[in-house]
């Protein structure tokens, strides 16, 4: 009997689907990642649950949606009371751990934008699930040596925490900072105040770029690969059966890279790597399109009123010179992460476990990166927000792949492109199916191994983007709530409260220029997708939990 496969995730944290070598990018440098997509297979379109960290995270873990697990935006926190796909290995008998970026739980303990501090409310209808949250707060780790997280975490039980940003981050990553270093001498090499001076950096000026004075081999990316590979070279004991083969306790890891996630702080030889004057600028860069919607104007706008703006997290309309500045030190945070994959994949190769370990690759959503004039992201739905890469390399034996060498039939082709429809969601319900477990009763992913294994083209033919913000962007009267309804041929986007939304063909104008929401011919086109979404909706709605009785 095949043992039971191992599992191996890398995310990545704001990072697109098209910025790799494998999807036939120009300028990055990812050769470890794409030897990954060489051996498995890479999705096309692979699209998030919500375009925004937390709530994509969340649902990642629980193959939930975002309004069905309840952390539908940043400064919520996942519930206690909500199953984990990696719960469900555990339970099972997989040892689980993580190294680096969580974000499970708030990592500030900053007041929201929404509900206004101040603002009389009624009580929420729905209470907490009993537990311990605030664990990820940067500043409890920051003023108590001791703070340390309730294991097993979400269904981890190991977890090498890093938290935040850049190269300020806290957790155990800081911890281990100041253990490597004289006293103090950590917190001088970190952070804007200490950086390396960069006169006539656009990005500087904004405070979204910095040049850290961290050397390579102690900066949270490498912090994290050095981890992971140290959890690895623990489980390779335990995978090991009486007689030395594989087939002893299986494992699943996720390894978590705050990059390359403003602000931009790559280190050593990262920085420079890639020059700006060499970075070309988006087609769509200075694009009107046809009917766009009143956001890309409203921001354009609050930037040529406001002289000294300066950017939070949400999206803003940026200058050429910060995009080109913001594409160089993007792609060298990148190659900084695919040095690291490729150091963890020689140590999983070094170890024996590669021919029975599932490799997957992935991040929790995209970036505008000068895309029609916008950097970073928030309440829009481009695909240069919503598609994130996605890679599944399968060379572990399965009972359930029969082949002429005895079970040894990849799950994919090598090298595969995969154009059916996909979702964050999927990972959850893919892991479990190949582990031979039944997906969670309310889980709204699908098992991705028909279509790896060739039974079928498709698992769907729509799927459904959900965003809900603390923040009344765009100049609206509230808060962005929106959603979207993706299929090959048309992308929908209905906005709350708001007349205007989008329509565009992915086919006829992949650059989604041509809004036609209110084109008189679309009109009935409209329609239609708007009832596919409603019953998109209608499916995502929870089922979990169980009835315990007829009434």
């Amino acid at each position: 009997m095949a043992p039971r496969p191992n599992f191996l995730l890398f995310v990545t944290d704001q990072h697109r689907a098209d910025l790799l070598g494998c999807a036939g990018h120009a300028q990055v440098r990812t050769p470890h990642i794409d030897a990954l997509a060489a051996g498995g297979a890479r999705f096309e379109q692979f699209h998030v649950a919500t375009p925004i960290c937390q709530p994509n995270r969340a649902s990642l873990m629980t193959g939930r949606l975002p309004s069905a697990h309840g952390l539908q935006m940043n400064g919520r926190e996942l519930s206690l009371g909500e199953s984990t796909f990696v719960e469900q290995l555990r339970e099972a008998g997989w040892r689980t751990a993580l190294a680096g970026k969580s974000h499970l739980q708030n990592i500030t303990a900053v007041a929201p934008p929404w509900p206004a501090a101040g603002q009389r409310l009624p009580q929420d209808a729905s209470r907490p699930y009993p537990g311990r949250y605030g664990q990820e707060v940067g500043r409890r780790w920051e003023e108590d040596p001791g703070w340390e997280l309730d294991l097993p975490y979400y269904g981890f039980e190991r977890v090498a925490l890093s938290i935040g940003h850049g190269d300020d981050q806290q957790g155990h990553w800081r911890r281990w900072l100041r253990a490597q270093l004289p006293p103090g001498e950590a917190d001088r090499l970190i952070g804007p105040a200490n950086a390396i001076p960069t006169p006539g950096l656009a990005l500087s000026a904004l405070g979204q770029a910095w040049r850290t004075r961290l050397p390579e081999d102690l900066y949270p990316t490498a912090w994290i690969a050095q981890q992971t590979c140290a959890m690895l070279a623990d489980f390779a004991q335990g995978a090991q059966g009486a007689n030395g083969e594989q087939g002893g306790q299986p494992f699943f890891l996720q390894c978590s890279f705050p990059d390359p996630h403003h602000p931009f702080t790559p280190p050593g030889r990262y920085w420079d790597l890639f020059r700006p004057e060499d970075m070309p600028l988006p087609e769509t860069f200075a694009a009107e399109g046809v009917n766009p919607p009143p956001a890309l104007a409203w921001l354009r706008a609050q930037r040529s009123a406001h002289p000294g703006f300066k950017p939070g997290f949400g999206a803003f309309a940026c200058s050429a010179q910060e995009a080109r500045e913001a594409q160089a030190l993007h792609h060298g945070s990148l190659a900084c992460i695919d040095d690291a994959v490729g150091q963890v994949m020689a140590q999983l190769r070094a170890l024996g476990l590669d021919d029975n370990t599932v490799v997957m690759f992935t991040a929790d959503h995209g970036e505008l990166l000068g895309e029609r004039g916008l950097m970073f992201k928030g309440g829009l739905h481009y695909d240069a927000l919503t598609r994130v890469p996605f890679i599944w390399r399968d060379t572990a034996q399965s009972p359930d792949m029969k082949g002429s060498q005895g079970g040894r039939e990849r799950a994919a082709p090598a090298g595969r492109v995969v154009d059916a429809l996909a979702q964050t969601t999927d990972i959850a319900a893919t892991v479990l199916a190949r582990a031979g477990l039944l997906p969670a009763n309310g889980m709204h992913g699908r098992s991705l191994l028909p279509v790896l294994q060739g039974e079928v083209q498709e698992v769907r033919e729509a799927l459904l983007v959900e965003e809900e913000s603390q923040r009344a962007d765009f100049g609206m009267d509230r808060r962005v709530r929106m959603r979207t309804l993706r299929t090959h041929q048309h992308r929908l986007t209905f906005y709350d409260g708001q007349s205007w939304g989008e329509l565009y063909d992915l086919q006829a104008d992949p650059q989604e220029l041509r809004n036609l929401w209110s084109a008189p011919t679309a009109q009935s086109l409209r329609g239609e997708l708007m009832e596919q979404l409603a019953r998109a909706m209608l499916e995502a709605a929870d089922t979990s939990p169980y009835p315990t009785a007829s009434a």
